[in-house]
């Protein structure tokens, strides 16, 4: 009998490839949701995190869990009231997980946890990051903390625990790929601030493979750079992707401070950047990224 991979926050861009790559793998796959859903060959439980209601059904049939879940990052000003929603949905989620795993009986083997490279701070230059790098300060990182503190509580039950810190995540639908796109379209991209800000990307679909082989290789454990091996720059990305659609860039730079006009605080997610290594990938594990070539994983995504 196939194993069973728990999967949280499996409705979204992600979610949804991945509850693909899994099936095609051989695993059967249980989603958590607020509201039931009926997706084919998926088991659907119910979890309310505010309330501090999970299905214990989910628990007791897994092997693995996989957890995704999070308010988005970017969907909205960072308002006091957003900050909260952001950390909140990824620590207390967590706990919940947590305090089922710990009063219900599960043969739980594996619990891979997504993490962020927001890690290291918002913008720390050319500076070369690895998973020893020291962590940022700013609210992102301190973000990023609280919710690696909480994946940890999971591994102090005795179960294997992998965090992927993951970059910017290259997808045809959601995140910032459509946005970066949408301008070239219609001839008005240009690189943002000064362009020269690192982007640590990976494509969705070597995202998802790492996720699998976080939970089926049992030899990987705690923290990896979830990026692809070679980090490039805002003007190269936005070059690229007019390349591959064949479109000029014709604007000059899009100024820093009109996007900090535009987004608040948010803004760092756009004109900030991080040269993010995949230290431990490259060198502990025999992990073979299908898209490592910028230009292929964007022919890929916007063929």
């Amino acid at each position: 009998m196939s194993e069973t991979v728990l999967v949280t926050g499996g409705t979204g861009s992600i979610g949804r490839r991945l509850t693909q790559l899994l099936q095609q793998a051989g695993y059967q796959v249980a989603l958590l949701s607020r509201s039931p859903k009926s997706i084919p060959d998926v088991r659907v439980y119910q979890w309310d995190i505010q309330k501090g209601h999970i299905d214990p059904q989910a628990i007791a049939t897994a092997d693995h869990i996989i957890h995704l879940a999070g308010e988005g990052i970017a969907d909205e000003r960072w308002t006091d009231q957003r900050k909260e929603a952001i950390l909140n949905s990824r620590t207390q989620s967590t706990d919940l997980l947590m305090q089922a795993l710990k009063t219900n009986r599960h043969r739980v083997k594996s619990f891979v946890g997504a993490s962020a490279i927001g890690y290291y701070g918002g913008n720390t230059d050319d500076r070369p990051l690895t998973e020893t790098s020291q962590g940022g300060s700013d609210f992102l990182a301190q973000v990023v903390r609280a919710w690696e503190r909480s994946e940890e509580q999971v591994a102090s039950l005795g179960i294997r625990t992998v965090k992927f810190r993951i970059g910017v995540v290259l997808m045809a639908e959601g995140g910032a790929l459509p946005k970066l796109v949408q301008p070239i379209r219609l001839g008005a991209g240009a690189p943002i601030g000064s362009g020269q800000q690192y982007i640590s990307w990976i494509h969705l679909d070597d995202m998802c493979r790492l996720f699998i082989e976080g939970l089926s290789n049992t030899t990987w454990q705690g923290v990896y750079n979830a990026v692809a091996p070679t980090p490039v720059t805002n003007e190269t990305l936005t070059r690229a992707i007019a390349q591959v659609l064949h479109r000029p860039i014709l604007l000059p730079n899009i100024p820093a401070f009109a996007i900090k006009l535009l987004y608040g605080e948010m803004a760092i997610v756009v004109t900030g950047g991080n040269y993010v290594l995949n230290k431990r990938i490259a060198d502990e594990t025999d992990f073979q990224y299908q898209y490592s070539d910028l230009t292929r994983a964007l022919e890929n995504l916007l063929g």
